[in-house]
């Protein structure tokens, strides 16, 4: 039995294109969009190389690439600008993925086209004031009349609100309770009683908004999903498990390599401190963990058809968050005080990796799905087929 690790040719040539576009360009601006700009600049650059289409389908003007290659190029871009990673997240994440997969295809040939050269930005709305993780108490509902849709609802800390011109609102449909009742609608700017109620700037540097639906008409065709939403949320979502933890893989990959530089140009008491015991113990922890997390996200990306397992995502993110806010943490202290200044771009990685254990799923939530999991799969003999081969 043989087991391959490597990337392909072309998996390693796109990796090395927005590597370099990263370092060269992106890099140097991450820290103008910490006060909330949106990197417009940026994302016409990926548009440019085809980055924004890679979730769409070829037939769309997309490049209709796997879970894995879309991980790959965010962990990239993710080692300079985290503002940038989330913008690209939006395009390539599991909003596209429900247009995709579920919209009525005169919905995708006047979208999609458009994703994939930045000319539309998307947004998903799923967290409610009172309801995050809790899809099954949404109160936010499409009622259908006839051939219109009537979406009332508030929505909260939702990416790209200023940028966005098409809206995936999961939802309630017709009032119908609980889990069985969730459904998706799209909903465009502009639409009459579409409004933003609320701006929060984010510690990573990018916003979140409140939004508003009051009485909003739309064609009943913007009913994305009506039947078995809850199900299919579910399953699109995790890819969102996997590519959140991709940045969050990026962000501690940066930071490491900042870590590593300082290593070698800083001296104290009359050498570097890489000769310090200590801080090469660091710096072996920290590689050590980025190299296990990356193991088991791609591993977890690999078993997307089309949408990854949901216990390997599940334990991926939570894997991948956790170490990254070690990895980041400990690339501070590595730099002293510098560390602790916006100056150095390692405070900018921290901040950013902190987001990682919160949206797409928070870290408790994740650990409840795979414990049930376990104690559902280990038989009477105490073993778990883990069926990895």
């Amino acid at each position: 039995m043989s087991i391959e690790f490597r990337l392909s040719e072309e998996q390693k040539s796109m990796v090395a294109t927005v590597r370099a576009l990263t370092q060269e360009k992106f890099k140097p601006r991450a820290l103008k969009y910490m006060d909330g700009t949106f990197p417009w600049d940026n994302l016409r650059e990926l548009a440019g190389i085809g980055v924004l289409g890679m979730a769409i389908p070829e037939e769309y003007g997309g490049l209709d690439l796997p879970v894995l290659d879309t991980a790959l190029v965010l962990e990239e871009i993710a080692k300079g600008c985290y503002v940038t990673a989330m913008a690209v997240l939006g395009e390539v994440g599991v909003q596209a993925r429900i247009i995709s997969t579920y919209a009525p295809d005169h919905i995708r040939r006047a979208l999609l086209p458009k994703v994939c050269t930045g000319e539309a930005i998307l947004a998903i709305c799923m967290t409610e004031p009172h309801a995050g993780t809790d899809v099954a108490n949404y109160r936010t509902n499409a009622d259908i009349k006839g051939d219109r849709l009537v979406l009332n609802g508030v929505k909260t800390l939702i990416s790209r609100v200023d940028e966005a011109q098409a809206f995936v609102v999961f939802s309630r449909i017709d009032r119908r309770p609980g889990r069985e009742g969730i459904g998706c609608v799209l909903i465009e700017r502009g639409t009459p009683g579409f409004e933003c109620t609320a701006r929060y700037h984010t510690m990573g540097g990018e916003n979140l908004a409140e939004v508003r639906f009051d009485n909003c008409e739309l064609p009943l065709e913007n009913l994305i999903i009506r039947e078995d939403g809850f199900r299919k949320l579910l399953k699109a979502f995790n890819t969102q498990r996997c590519l959140n933890p991709s940045i969050s893989l990026g962000l501690a990959e940066g930071a490491f390599e900042e870590a590593v530089k300082y290593t070698r140009d800083r001296s104290a008491f009359g050498r570097s401190i890489g000769e310090f015991q200590a801080i090469r113990h660091k710096l072996a922890e920290m590689y050590r963990d980025i190299e296990a997390s990356r193991s088991i996200l791609y591993r977890a990306c690999a078993t997307a058809n089309p949408f990854p397992d949901p216990y390997m995502s599940a334990i991926a993110k939570i894997t991948v968050n956790e170490m990254s806010l070690r990895v980041t943490s400990e690339a501070i202290q590595v730099h002293g005080g510098y560390g602790f200044t916006d100056e150095f771009p390692v405070s900018r990685f921290y901040r950013g990796a902190r987001y990682g254990s919160l949206g797409g799923g928070t870290t408790e939530t994740l650990k409840e799905l795979v414990g049930k999991h376990i104690l559902g799969e280990f038989g009477p003999d105490g073993f778990l087929d883990l069926d990895i081969f």
